[in-house]
């Protein structure tokens, strides 16, 4: 996207050029501008609107509610499920014939609040250092 001050620049690098005597067309195929994007920044300048893009307005259909978010973060906070990580949350659901959601939106879920931790009871797993290599002196 080009820069409002550079756009009123060219605006007016080619109105000097139309004055002089040369045509719009030719002088926008000198700069390698399309005399439409040049029609647009006009209008834009008229109107004082720099982007007129509009964002997403959609809402996916199949989005999760806050109280089925709720379940999602109860289960994986569980003490049956609590210590495990979604990739074993999901499929002992689906033994027990339950689904509450995918295995990717678990961790999503999960990644947002924060949780991706280690959250079993028993000591975090501790860095290791790797040992020195050894070297022959002698």
């Amino acid at each position: 996207m080009t820069p409002i001050p550079e756009r009123n620049n060219v605006l007016t690098l080619v109105a000097e050029a139309v004055v002089s005597g040369a045509r719009q067309e030719r002088a926008c195929d000198v700069i390698d501008l399309s005399e439409r994007t040049l029609q647009r920044w006009k209008i834009d300048q008229v109107t004082e609107q720099a982007d007129r893009r509009t964002g997403r307005v959609q809402v996916p259909q199949n989005q999760l509610s806050s109280e089925e978010r709720q379940q999602v973060l109860a289960i994986a906070n569980s003490p049956e499920y609590g210590h495990l990580p979604p990739s074993q949350i999901v499929p002992r659901l689906a033994d027990d014939g339950i689904y509450v959601a995918s295995e990717s939106t678990f961790y999503r879920l999960l990644k947002a609040k924060n949780m991706l931790v280690h959250r079993g009871e028993e000591k975090p797993r501790q860095p290791r250092n790797k040992p020195r290599a050894l070297k022959a002196t002698g």
